[in-house]
């Protein structure tokens, strides 16, 4: 091999390395985009499930899910307080789901989210463990859920993270870090 070509050589694996992280970075940017339209499809599909189960506004509500070490609460608010037709119609929905997981009916949450959703088939087979309480707020209405059982407090918490995510920018997380 003669000098020229060994100066040549490492140029040529510059190259081929710059080449391969361009590579790379269109392929990463590709899955990222990929992952982003998926995450908004599935947002999308989630609130058009959502208002077939939910009277309520999706736009004009927010749902937060506040974990906690014994269960958790979801609260569901108006985003205007003085929306008294939003107010109302969380308040009958939250207080019929309320009925409805006291009795290990989650069928409701399963259909917007699926019946895979992270901590619904725990909720459904332990429910008799867990206290279910609704209450009135003064923008909406909230469901406290508490139990010693921590197979429930995990499924409880799964089940929130998974409402969280579908929801996107309809829902917050208040939890403690």
């Amino acid at each position: 091999m003669s000098a020229s070509e060994q100066v040549r050589r490492p140029h040529i694996r510059v190259g081929v390395v710059l080449a391969l992280a361009v590579v790379g970075l269109l392929g990463l940017g590709a899955w990222l985009a990929l992952r982003l339209n998926t995450q908004v499809n599935r947002e999308a599909q989630v609130a058009e499930r959502g208002a077939a189960v939910m009277p309520f506004d999706l736009e004009r509500t927010t749902h937060s899910f506040t974990a906690a070490a014994d269960g958790g609460r979801q609260q569901v608010v108006a985003d205007d307080p003085t929306d008294g037709e939003q107010v109302a119609l969380i308040r009958t929905h939250l207080q019929v789901e309320a009925t409805k997981f006291q009795r290990g009916d989650f069928s409701d949450p399963a259909a917007i989210h699926g019946d895979g959703m992270p901590g619904i088939a725990e909720l459904r087979q332990g429910y008799a463990q867990i206290d279910v309480a609704y209450s009135a707020l003064a923008d909406g209405a909230e469901i406290r859920y508490t139990t010693s059982d921590p197979a429930m407090v995990a499924a409880l918490q799964a089940w929130f993270q998974a409402q969280r995510g579908d929801h996107g920018g309809h829902a917050m997380d208040h939890s403690a870090p």
